[in-house]
């Protein structure tokens, strides 16, 4: 497989928070580590590890209440993508989209959209409304915007050369929202280190049996159904990370139920590889955290939508609830009780998803869509359904 092009560049969508998304970014700057980021908003504190990066803010950058309040801010950032062009002579653009980076105006560079998700809160603003509190008035502009929004975010979509999906449900979202086939390409893991950090994870923290939720506390994550679940059972539950949820959650909390905050990576490591099991209540496009659980060998018991269902294999690697209640959850915790895990047998499912496979995969749609070239421009009605077969990690 050919080097990507000397002349590349990134589009992500924010930098003013650490999650999954950066991680993907992390692997997409070290295969084209010259390759300039641009980006609506930078907190640099917020992303650590980017201080020599070029990152190339856009003007809402400059705006002090984009930092304060970014979310009240959502209708501007197609304004933002649709101002921001990439110099000419750019051979290829790579978008690690979320929200709305795939609008960037890429001139005469192929761009391949590494796609997370089609815009939540355009295309699922049902599921945004309801887990995401939003200042007053926030949902009755949501719901004027969204036709114009939708508008522009499926015209964007068509000037997206290849689209690459993080997962099979994120595809299906593609071609649903924007008509477009796409790679499945799911995102990398270290997946040795996270197996070297549970073969010194010798002992629980106090001795004690835990299980371990690692998340941004964010209401859409559903981190209260896994305290209300552990308040039920009595056990030990240890809640690592944080974010404007967690006053909320700390209330919730029983004796039982531990917050930590932000941890270092090496310690996050090391409770993974000592917990009893990962707890993932929430549905997610892909989730990185539970195949970190798996690299460390351990199970993982999680709510039966989203990108868990192309990661986990049950009764094997973890086990599935349905309802997204905290009873359900309780039970499925009960039930992996009598399970006998095979430590060994988790990992080696693990190594699916390391970051040799990602950058082999990511590499060969690069490939595919320069020796394409440009896609035919299409007007903004419907359009065409693309042709063939997806082709699925």
């Amino acid at each position: 497989m050919h080097a990507f092009p000397p002349r590349s560049a990134l589009a992500h969508d924010w930098l003013n928070q650490a999650g999954g998304a950066e991680v993907v970014l992390q692997s997409l700057h070290d295969l084209m580590p010259a390759a300039p980021i641009y980006t609506s908003l930078v907190e640099p504190d917020a992303v650590p590890g980017m201080a020599d990066w070029d990152i190339r803010p856009s003007w809402l950058n400059r705006a002090p209440l984009a930092h304060r309040y970014p979310q009240a801010l959502l209708p501007l950032y197609p304004l933002v993508w649709s101002r921001t062009r990439v110099p000419a002579g750019t051979q290829l653009v790579v978008s690690n989209k979320s929200a709305f980076c795939h609008g960037i105006r890429a001139g005469g560079a192929v761009h391949v959209c590494y796609c997370l998700t089609p815009t939540r809160f355009v295309w699922q603003p049902a599921d945004y409304l309801a887990q995401e509190r939003l200042p007053p008035g926030g949902r009755l502009a949501i719901r004027i915007l969204l036709p114009a929004l939708r508008r522009w975010d499926f015209a964007a979509a068509q000037r997206v050369d290849r689209f690459v999906a993080i997962s099979t449900v994120v595809a299906d979202r593609i071609r649903e929202s924007y008509g477009r086939a796409s790679t499945v390409v799911f995102p990398p893991v270290d997946v040795d280190a996270f197996a070297r950090a549970a073969d010194v994870a010798t002992a629980t923290p106090g001795g004690e049996p835990y299980h371990l939720v690692v998340a941004r506390l964010v209401p859409y994550k559903q981190i209260d159904l896994a305290v209300a679940a552990f308040n039920e059972l009595g056990r030990r539950l240890i809640v690592v990370g944080d974010g404007r949820d967690r006053a909320r959650l700390e209330r919730l909390a029983g004796p039982t139920v531990t917050f930590t905050g932000r941890l270092p990576d090496a310690d996050v490591k090391r409770l993974l590889g000592g917990c009893t099991a990962l707890i993932w209540p929430g549905i997610e496009d892909f989730g990185l955290v539970p195949v970190e659980a798996m690299a460390a060998g351990r199970p993982v018991i999680a709510r039966r939508a989203g990108g868990v269902l192309d990661t986990v294999v049950e009764g094997t690697t973890g086990l599935f609830f349905d309802a997204a209640s905290a009873s359900a959850l309780a039970g499925a915790v009960r039930a992996a009780d009598a399970v006998t895990w095979q430590p060994g047998r988790i990992r080696a499912h693990a190594q699916h998803f390391d970051h040799a496979t990602f950058d082999a995969r990511l590499r060969g749609c690069v490939d595919l869509a320069l020796s394409r070239g440009k896609r035919p421009s299409t007007s903004t009605g419907a359009p065409p359904i693309e042709d063939g077969v997806r082709d699925v990690a």
